[in-house]
């Protein structure tokens, strides 16, 4: 089980799909073998050690955020698949978070900076592009969204501006918009979209808002980067609530494939696949945020 699992590893999965054809391979592995070896180990994530990283300045934030107004959509992974997720009203931001404004949140809290941070809270390639604390690389866009940022420091900058993660559940029901409607999941042609913008290199490179926005007038929901959420592993629990601490075997151990409510949910498919990857403290190219807040 060791070798398969540094196998799986092995550059983060490639920095997370870069190419489609793989897919089948890493995602089938991905949940059988890494997700059965971890699903008797604790699911929620634990703070490392308390410390004066805990203390945050808080900044102010212009960036808009879009109501979200409450509803449910259908589960489609293990025990979820068939189960009706329902979703409170909520605010997310229109976009993911920038490079600038991850800067003003670094200035004002040098704790979160890559010559300062606690290595427990982000592993070696956190902001490994950066020329230095507060110098961003020359050839990066200010306006791109911020990568190599771990979940402890996605989660620190949320709380800075008074905000907080989405939850996957919010993420994923964001995410079944296309441009005309509130759930475009039966679409051909929007999950078609959705796995050809996973074959895109170096999108994290661009400017936000470049495309148009969905339904909710929220952009780049696909096609920029991957997004950190707040229970980013509760894929794990299984239940009416994701609150409920009974885990979820079949999800990883044979049947998650076969589990899988449709084909054309399997974009959805890879998503929680790459969730069930990571760890709190990774930090990857591709992988961004943006913030939520309740109503």
């Amino acid at each position: 089980m060791s070798r398969l699992k540094q196998l799986l590893k092995i550059k983060k999965l490639k920095q997370f799909f870069p190419n489609m054809k793989p897919l089948v391979i890493i995602t089938v592995l991905l949940f059988t073998l890494t997700s059965c070896y971890n699903r008797y180990n604790n699911v929620s994530v634990t703070e490392p050690v308390k410390s004066s990283v805990h203390e945050l300045v808080h900044i102010p934030s212009s960036k808009e955020m879009k109501k979200i107004e409450g509803g449910s959509y259908l589960g489609f992974i293990g025990k979820d698949s068939g189960r009706i997720v329902t979703v409170d009203s909520f605010l997310i931001d229109d976009s993911p978070v920038t490079v600038s404004e991850y800067l003003e949140f670094l200035k004002k809290n040098p704790q979160w900076t890559k010559s300062h941070i606690n290595r427990l809270y982000a592993d070696n390639d956190y902001l490994h592009n950066w020329e230095g604390d507060f110098e961003i690389p020359k050839n990066v866009d200010p306006n791109s969204p911020v990568t190599n940022i771990s979940w402890f420091a996605a989660r620190a900058y949320a709380r800075s501006v008074g905000k907080r993660l989405p939850t996957i559940d919010e993420w994923e029901y964001v995410g079944l918009a296309d441009e005309q409607t509130k759930d475009a999941s039966s679409k051909p042609e929007f999950t078609e979209f959705i796995l050809n913008s996973y074959q895109n290199k170096k999108t994290y490179e661009n400017p936000i808002k470049a495309d148009k926005p969905n339904y909710y007038g929220v952009y780049d929901m696909y096609g920029m980067v991957w997004e950190w959420t707040s229970d980013f592993n509760s894929v794990m629990i299984t239940g009416e609530s994701r609150n409920d601490s009974a885990t979820n075997e079949t999800l990883f151990c044979s049947g998650a494939a076969v589990t899988t409510s449709d084909l054309k949910n399997y974009a959805a498919f890879i998503r929680f696949a790459m969730r069930g990857s990571l760890k709190a403290d990774y930090t990857v190219n591709n992988l961004g945020f943006r913030c939520a807040k309740d109503i």
